[in-house]
């Protein structure tokens, strides 16, 4: 269930809830006035009663007098003066035989109508209370009517319903709109800072899918929200930088394929045409003919290091390049190596410097990917040196570490290239002038040095200065 339709949902529950509540305190309340009203009204009644009762035996005394004494009379409408009440005397024919109320000059009345011996008739004036009582005679018969005009300021104070419930009934209504007030402001609340934050995330995540990586995502509050939306934003600048790593890395392997066709090709087409001229008998002697097998040895070597440099770069790609280190000496090692490279570079016309001595100590090293790797550097320092230019090898011990050096006095290095030399495809832009091998690689050698001196738990690193030559230097740790 989403959260909205689960917050409206609890929402009117409460709201129903409350105003049940609220509709019970009503009930209660009125239940309770209500059942107060018949004890409130005996009460005022016998109040009355209270008040009027020694006029009322007064009257019951001198009842068959009353209408012809005047002394009678003169005392009543003293007694009622005291009290500050109105007094009417009537007989059961409803005949006025005796009227407190000056002027007043009714001889008769209907009883039927002013007549009232409850509270709830009685009240016809504002502010007054007109009640009957019965007069009784001696011989427990009604003989008349004493009809008592009272203001309800004369009375006692009448005790009313408690205040108690009205109080309760009010707190209760207050808290209930408290509830539904804070009910209210709750959902508002998660509307605005929960929903519609992960409404625009849910948003920004379907312009991530469209392949928008522009739209940033950023929420200045500092709470989970906030944290949400910096991880979320984070995770959209990592998709984007791997999106153009992913598209990099095409584009680089489709120059990769373009470039390897093309050095290739190259080679393959000076060595068929060689092939075509020896088969069809132009080489005059055999000198020729060695200078035309020699030409094809050398274009058939560049095919080996571009087909091995491919291999390795395919195998690095998934994630493993084979090394197989060995205990073994390191002179062996490298005499092994520098032999073969020596006369190749000899026949570039470059002069080849080997180290005068090299030290015998033992190595863990795979020889096959040792080799590899120098004859990239070489092949490099090749690429930026002229005929009369000179490539040195030198080998040593320093601090418990073997240091294999390869050092050219050629073209060195541009600065803008340096920090970018060990990167795949990387080719540099290439120098000036007569060299020795133009345009030869892919911009994978150094990238597969670097990632087999590592294997090796060795190193390599360089120095370079524009027209003055490079150095690289190879570590790899003595046993």
């Amino acid at each position: 269930m989403y959260i909205k339709n689960w917050m409206k949902k609890w929402f009117w529950s409460i709201l129903i809830c409350v105003l049940l509540l609220f509709i019970c305190f009503l009930i209660l309340f009125f239940t309770n006035s209500n059942r107060n009203e018949k004890p409130q009204n005996d009460y005022v009644i016998n109040q009355i009663r209270l008040e009027v009762n020694d006029l009322l035996l007064y009257i019951e005394d001198h009842f068959t007098s009353l209408e012809k004494s005047s002394n009678l009379r003169s005392s009543l409408q003293e007694m009622s003066k005291s009290k500050e009440l109105e007094i009417t005397v009537v007989q059961l024919d409803g005949k006025v035989i005796f009227n407190s109320i000056e002027g007043d000059v009714t001889q008769f009345i209907n009883l039927e109508e002013d007549l009232h011996y409850d509270l709830f008739m009685s009240q016809q004036q504002p502010g007054k209370i007109k009640i009957a009582f019965p007069i009784i005679s001696e011989t427990d018969e009604q003989i008349g009517n004493a009809i008592f005009t009272i203001n309800q300021d004369v009375l006692l104070l009448v005790k009313k319903s408690s205040p108690v419930n009205t109080i309760l009934l009010l707190i209760s209504g207050v808290l209930c709109f408290l509830i539904i007030g804070l009910a209210l402001y709750i959902v508002l609340k998660a509307k605005k800072e929960i929903l519609l934050p992960l409404d625009h995330l849910k948003k920004s995540t379907e312009e991530i899918v469209k392949g928008n990586y522009e739209q940033k995502t950023v929420n200045p509050r500092v709470d989970e929200i906030g944290e949400l939306y910096a991880v979320f934003d984070q995770m959209r600048l990592e998709i984007k930088n791997l999106t153009i790593q992913r598209d990099e890395q095409e584009q680089n392997q489709k120059k990769l394929i373009s470039s390897i066709s093309h050095e290739v090709r190259t080679p393959l087409t000076t060595i068929k045409a060689y092939l075509d001229a020896i088969s069809e008998g132009i080489c005059p002697d055999m000198d020729s003919l060695m200078s035309y097998i020699q030409i094809m040895q050398t274009n058939t070597e560049k095919m080996s290091r571009l087909i091995d440099d491919l291999f390795i770069h395919t195998l690095k790609e998934l994630g493993h390049i084979p090394v197989n280190l060995t205990e073994q000496y390191s002179k062996d090692v490298f005499t092994n190596i520098l032999h073969p490279i020596r006369h190749y570079v000899q026949t570039t016309g470059i002069h080849f410097i080997e180290t005068e001595s090299i030290p015998n100590v033992l190595i863990q090293v795979d020889k096959r990917r040792l080799e590899q790797v120098l004859s990239n550097l070489i092949t490099n320092a090749l690429k930026h040196t002229t005929k009369g230019d000179s490539i040195t090898v030198s080998i040593h011990i320093e601090n418990q570490l073997l240091n294999i050096n390869v050092i050219d006095n050629g073209n060195g290095m541009l600065p803008q290239d340096m920090p970018f030399i060990f990167e795949r495809y990387f080719r540099g832009i290439q120098a000036t002038g007569e060299t020795a091998v133009k345009n030869e690689g892919a911009g994978l050698g150094l990238s597969i040095c670097k990632h087999i001196m590592e294997a090796h738990n060795g190193s390599i690193s360089f120095k370079s200065k524009q027209n003055e030559g490079t150095t690289f230097t190879l570590t790899l740790p003595i046993m």
